[in-house]
């Protein structure tokens, strides 16, 4: 394996694995072959196209006072659409929360999507129907749980690959160095996707770590590291579908790191103009991944008139169903925090209830 130094380590080098060009044009690889056909492709489109309308919508919403919070993943929709396309019906997702893509094309009602950002409820609905775990706010805890989930399946000889979807800050994080660890040691089936959109929050990349990249950070665990274009919606589906394979047939684990960008600021509560600059905007929206994946479809002859119409007509269903279920949606009976945490409440829950209600009162 060739190496380079930093510093006076030795790293391997991990070229970045890119199967469309910013012009939409294809670079051929033979390693990561993609075989889907005329209306699977016109649907990885749809999906983002989706994906961005529901996620403008949310932002809309937030403003106009119906919810507390929104984390937009525009800019992103690749790297979580071509994830979920790229796993079996029967694998599992453990998301953090910009992962409006894979919900959209596992088909999570988008309206049970908003009432976690609104409050309406205690975490998104319609999610485990779907093999989705619950929307994470706490970063990067729920790397544990999927890595416990994914040894589960193990030992059940449930042949199932688990991904876990973190973002670039996560990786800072103890819980996740702990969940790589265990997975390694394991040999769990679970794919480590690394959304790298370049800041956790105001912090770039670069003033977060000091290897050569997040995906060398799986030398040090004993596992594939892989580094994909995450603009691109085809090569993060094909990187996560031989690393989904590789984990079913008992292959252990894969980290994946998705270089992409946040378009958007980290949540509606958070101001980028403070710590990033226009032209760094500019350069990343000249590759959009929607923009990049559209030049594809239409050289090919696969994006006429009437497949936009239909996109467009889905993406205006979904908005509409999403403002239908969050407008003036009721607010939750607070006690329900206590329902769900034990089959018996414990006395100390009971007395924490006890005073919740006092102060209600």
């Amino acid at each position: 394996m060739v190496t380079t130094l930093l510093g006076a380590v030795a790293v391997p080098e991990l070229e970045l694995v890119q199967l469309l060009r910013p012009d939409g044009t294809r670079v051929p690889d033979d390693r990561y072959p993609v075989s889907l056909g005329s209306d699977e492709l016109v649907a990885l489109y749809d999906a983002m196209v989706v994906t961005r309308a529901l996620d403008q919508e949310l932002i809309n919403l937030q403003r106009q006072g119906q919810l507390a919070l929104y984390a937009s993943c525009r800019g992103q929709e690749a790297a979580s659409v071509g994830m979920a396309a790229a796993l079996d019906d029967r694998d599992w997702v453990f998301p953090q929360y910009r992962e409006m893509g894979a919900w959209v094309w596992r088909g999570v009602d988008p309206g049970g999507l908003a009432v976690m950002w609104r409050g309406a409820w205690l975490s998104a609905s319609g999610l485990t129907e779907h093999r989705s775990a619950p929307i994470t706010i706490s970063i990067g805890t729920h790397t544990l749980h999927a890595v416990g989930y994914a040894m589960g399946a193990a030992l059940d000889g449930d042949p199932i690959a688990v991904v876990a979807c973190i973002g670039d800050g996560a990786t800072s994080e103890g819980d996740v160095h702990e969940a790589l660890n265990f997975a390694a040691v394991y040999s769990a089936p679970c794919v480590f996707l690394v959304q790298n959109n370049q800041y956790a929050i105001s912090v770039p990349v670069h003033e977060q770590t000091r290897s050569a990249s997040i995906a060398h950070k799986a030398v040090a665990y004993g596992m594939p590291g892989v580094r994909c274009d995450g603009n691109d919606v085809l090569a993060t589906y094909a990187v996560v579908k031989e690393a989904a394979e590789r984990a079913r047939r008992g292959g252990g684990p894969t980290l994946v790191e998705a270089v992409t960008y946040r378009m958007e600021a980290h949540t509606t509560s958070d101001d980028p103009t403070r710590y990033r600059n226009a032209e760094e905007l500019e350069q990343w929206a000249r590759l959009d991944p929607i923009a990049r994946y559209r030049l594809l479809l239409e050289h090919d002859g696969l994006l006429d008139e009437a497949v936009q119409r239909k996109t467009q007509a889905r993406a205006e269903a979904s908005t509409r169903r999403l403002r239908e279920a969050v407008v003036d949606a009721r607010d939750p009976d607070p006690e329900e925090l206590f329902a769900h945490v034990f089959a018996e409440p414990t006395p100390a829950l009971l007395a924490q209830r006890e005073v919740l209600r006092a102060e209600v009162e």
